[in-house]
């Protein structure tokens, strides 16, 4: 079972890195998710995936008996999708802002690198873009 996970991870690895080297910022952010994802599924893996028993010492007992799960990596596995989740919004604001300045997501066009000028900003026919200048 770890020989598949860790082949699925890599699998993911590798496609999430695919999507992030191409030129759109869409299959950016998307490749950051899948990323995340995979990187939680290896932190999950780290902590073994089987156990005989919950974590709990018997009484009269001052270590477990059995093999346990830890519960440490399930933890911080929580935390990261909380804060994946809070990033890939961020990501999704900050490309509606790149699209609405520049009218493409593509990297590769020359507009996406060309800055607009002052003016452009202020007489820009988008109304978020408008209120920037005054």
């Amino acid at each position: 079972m770890e020989v598949l996970l860790s082949l699925l991870v890599g699998l993911m690895t590798a496609a999430a890195l695919y999507l992030m080297l191409s030129g759109d910022l869409v299959r950016f952010v998307f490749g950051f998710s899948l990323l995340g994802n995979s990187i939680n599924l290896l932190i999950f893996a780290a902590g073994r995936l089987t156990h005989t028993g919950p974590p709990l010492i018997d009484p009269g007992r001052h270590s477990l008996v059995l093999p346990a799960a830890n519960a440490l990596p399930q933890a911080l596995i929580l935390t990261a999708i909380v804060i994946g989740f809070a990033m890939t919004t961020f990501l999704l604001i900050l490309l509606f802002r790149t699209y609405g300045q520049t009218r493409t997501l593509d990297a590769d066009e020359p507009a996406f690198l060309a800055e607009l000028s002052e003016a452009d900003t202020v007489h820009g026919s988008s109304g978020a873009s408008g209120k920037e200048g005054s």
